[in-house]
């Protein structure tokens, strides 16, 4: 079982925010799947299955990101993991994968790294960096930045779906941006 992991934070104040590109594109994924929603106050998240893959919004805030990957990896004996997630060291438009790693920073990722490992797969949307940094990340895009979201999202997606059947090498390969 895959195991496909969108970072954000939950509520309103933090939607379409920088660090929500996560949550972004499961939303988007979700919209073209035929998905049924799993339901366990253990997971700590919005789960959603789609043939022999999970998708999990998790909604204990970023820094608790962990827990929820935990709970869910566990119980349903995940093989692989994907987790979706901001980069502020890579431009908006810019899109990388990799496996594994520090987690740069990010508390979202040494939430998971510390519970789970850190040897994961890992799609890295750029958001640029501002500033001020938490600013930055929990900001919400600009009416221009919003065009290159859009682009890299959809991007991200046939990215992301092809990878479910394929390595991430192959798709490093075929799909990263750079802006």
């Amino acid at each position: 079982m895959t195991l496909v992991v969108g970072l954000g934070n939950i509520g309103e104040q933090y939607e379409q925010t920088r660090h929500n590109v996560g949550f972004m594109l499961i939303d988007l994924l979700l919209k073209d799947l035929e998905t049924t929603r799993l339901s366990n106050v253990k997971f700590k998240g919005e789960l959603f299955k789609s043939s022999s893959t999970l998708f999990l919004k998790p909604s204990t805030y970023m820094n608790l990101s962990g827990e929820s990957v935990k709970a869910v990896s566990e119980y349903y004996k995940c093989d692989r993991i994907i987790v979706i997630h901001d980069d502020i060291d890579l431009n908006l438009g810019t899109l990388r994968f990799k496996i594994g790693g520090s987690s740069g920073g990010h508390n979202g990722l040494k939430s998971i790294d510390s519970l789970c490992g850190n040897t994961y797969e890992r799609i890295r949307i750029g958001v640029g960096k501002g500033q001020d940094v938490i600013s930055h990340v929990l900001g919400r895009f600009t009416q221009g930045e919003k065009e290159s979201l859009a682009k890299v999202l959809e991007h991200s997606k046939k990215a992301l779906l092809e990878l479910l059947d394929s390595n991430i090498k192959e798709i490093a390969s075929k799909y990263s941006l750079k802006s």
